[in-house]
């Protein structure tokens, strides 16, 4: 399942991953955050971060100011 569709919207998926993002995480502590499966986050991850949305470091992942500008308008 992708994270955002051929519309360019975000996924119910990718949504869940960036409000859990309210502090910065690892792949791990995201799944348990929002309680989907850990090989999805890791990809909504990789696909969010491509688009800007998201950025990591040494494996824990943080909202840039672009996926933080996304997130209100989702919620």
């Amino acid at each position: 399942m992708a994270c955002i569709n051929a519309q360019g919207e975000l996924t119910e998926s990718a949504e869940k991953i960036l409000a859990a993002l309210d502090q910065p995480a690892a792949p791990d502590a995201l799944a348990g955050r929002t309680s989907l499966p850990l090989f999805r986050v890791r990809s909504g991850l990789r696909e969010m971060a491509e688009a800007g949305l998201v950025e990591a470091k040494e494996g824990v992942y943080a909202l840039t100011e672009r996926g933080r500008s996304v997130l209100p308008a989702r919620q």
